[in-house]
């Protein structure tokens, strides 16, 4: 039997040949250093290196996308020619090690002298490798049964307490929120626990108003309290929420580290919401960084239930395709036969009438669609901005149009009068 392997797949960008290049990023990330060291023997090297699977040459560039001082001090020049290469990775090399996975298929490949680009792509893994990892406590299935939403999207808003509101105002606000129909509320990444409104007193006061909706209702809100601190603090909050009768917590993936949302989700019950923030940082040239195919892959090995993809026609930088790509990797197994999709969080800019291209891109509603402004800012009301999204969601499973369908739900005419034409 083969031993597994795992796949990385990257785009390169360099003045000398690809395929020497490919190399020399399969040995610096396994056994490989620029020369060979004392008690190297060749059956070593055949157990541990990396082997270089395939090499796809694409057009070049006249200039660098990046700087090099060790190509200059080399005295290469362009052109500079573009690959896409696929490196597999001895499996035992790693273990089930999240912190040195990511080490691995990255790490010190974004300074190798050999590169003015390189950015990680896809990452591949045999099931029986993903088995030794974190799985969704909640995924799709347990989010839905905790929010009590069998069907259709969970439409959720953003309460921002980090303009200032105290737990008093913010519980306020969000008993208004459950009254007006909303399956989920989140906290905004940049507020976790200010002075005006510390996070002991805001779960207090927010799952009081929670409780009380349910005991009217018996409909449980879901709250994604956003917990980012350091790994102990966190371990604490969650029991804090978790007591308070909460089922979901938040935290700012990039800036907790793989190794406290590992821990984080050993510790808890309660649905992992993954907040991508900075992202853009390690995304957004194209040359450089991670794409999101092998970045969702990294923290789904840690367990997060739910991850932000950002919104169609919204207000930050991603082309529509770059949305939409990145909820089908969500909504995708990992590994084929492993149970482990988690839910798309949608937001920025949405309402009712990006509804339509959200289903046209995904086609499913096993998602997260957050609405601040389109709830919020409804002309009607918070109640009439959440039954718009709704109804726009009636509307394009039955394959109708928004402006036919608004014929006979005023809310969503509404909102298509006061936000835009929609789709």
């Amino acid at each position: 039997m083969s031993a597994p392997l795992l796949r990385a797949t990257y785009l390169v960008e360099t003045p000398l040949d690809p395929a020497r290049v490919a190399g020399v990023m399969a040995g610096e990330q396994s056994c490989g250093t620029f020369t060979r060291v004392q008690g190297e023997t060749d059956e070593l090297r055949a157990r541990a290196r990396a082997q270089v699977e395939a090499v796809e040459e694409l057009p070049p560039a006249e200039a660098p996308s990046l700087p090099n001082a060790w190509l200059t001090r080399q005295g290469a020049g362009g052109p500079f020619r573009r690959a896409r290469v696929r490196i597999a990775f001895p499996a035992a090399n790693v273990g089930a090690n999240l912190p040195t996975l990511a080490a691995t298929v990255s790490g010190n490949l974004y300074d190798l002298g050999e590169v003015t680009g390189l950015r990680l792509e896809r990452l591949e893994l045999p099931a029986n490798y993903r088995a030794q990892f974190e799985m969704p406590r909640a995924g799709i299935a347990g989010t839905r049964a905790l929010a009590g939403v069998a069907g259709g999207p969970l439409v959720g808003t953003i309460i921002k307490p980090n303009v200032g509101l105290s737990p008093e105002q913010t519980a306020h606000l969000a008993a208004q929120l459950c009254a007006a129909g909303v399956d989920f509320i989140k906290d905004d990444e940049v507020c976790a626990n200010p002075a005006h409104a510390p996070l002991a007193q805001r779960v207090a006061a927010v799952m009081a108003v929670v409780r009380a909706h349910r005991e009217r209702t018996g409909r449980q809100v879901m709250v994604a309290f956003n917990i980012s601190d350091e790994t102990g603090a966190m371990l604490r909050h969650a029991e804090m929420v978790e007591r308070e009768g909460g089922t979901c917590v938040m935290a700012s993936l990039n800036y907790c580290g793989y190794s406290a949302i590992q821990t984080l989700r050993r510790a808890t019950p309660l649905a992992l919401h993954g907040h991508r923030n900075g992202y853009g940082a390690l995304s957004r040239h194209p040359w450089l960084g991670i794409g999101f195919q092998a970045y969702q892959t990294l923290w789904r090995l840690a367990g997060v239930d739910h991850m932000h993809v950002h919104g169609l026609q919204g207000k930050f930088a991603q082309e529509d395709s770059e949305v939409v790509e990145a909820a089908r990797d969500c909504l995708a197994p990992l590994t084929p036969g492993i149970d482990d999709a988690v839910m798309p969080a949608f937001s920025s800019g949405q309402w009712a009438g990006t509804v339509p291209p959200t289903w046209r891109a995904v086609r499913s509603d096993d998602l997260l669609f957050m609405s601040g402004g389109g709830i919020l800012g409804h002309p009607d009301g918070p109640a009439a901005g959440v039954l718009s999204i709704r109804q726009a969601w009636d509307a394009v499973r039955a394959g109708s149009t928004l402006q036919d369908h608004a014929r006979h739900a005023p809310e969503l005419r509404r909102a298509l009068a006061h936000f835009g034409a929609g789709a």
